[in-house]
């Protein structure tokens, strides 16, 4: 017979490490937003800022290239959402958020 008092706690512990895993995913007009450095946005016009948001902790911190990898597909969706076709980040990500500015480079 399963002991509940056990039983419980091991599964809320194994939807916190669920829920920790990216669930982020690029739409379709995301994947046409490309990620770029200032100089190669230079001719480019700039049609606004997206800032994306994911968790940086989830019982425990999570790591820095998973939440950076999720904010950039966050931005890219929502850039996407502007007419934009590139990113570029304004800063570093910092407790999980980041800004970046969006550009069409036609």
């Amino acid at each position: 017979m399963l002991n509940l008092t056990l039983a419980r706690p091991a599964a809320f512990i194994a939807v916190l490490f669920v829920s920790a895993c990216s669930f982020v995913q690029l739409s379709e007009a995301g994947n046409q937003v490309a990620q770029a450095a200032a100089p190669d946005v230079a001719n480019c016009t700039h049609v606004g800022e997206v800032q994306a948001q994911t968790r940086a902790k989830v019982v425990v911190r999570r790591g820095q290239g998973k939440v950076q990898e999720e904010l950039i597909v966050l931005a890219r969706n929502q850039a996407a959402l502007l007419g934009a076709n590139a990113i570029v980040p304004v800063a570093e990500p910092a407790q999980g958020m980041q800004k970046f500015r969006a550009y069409n480079c036609d």
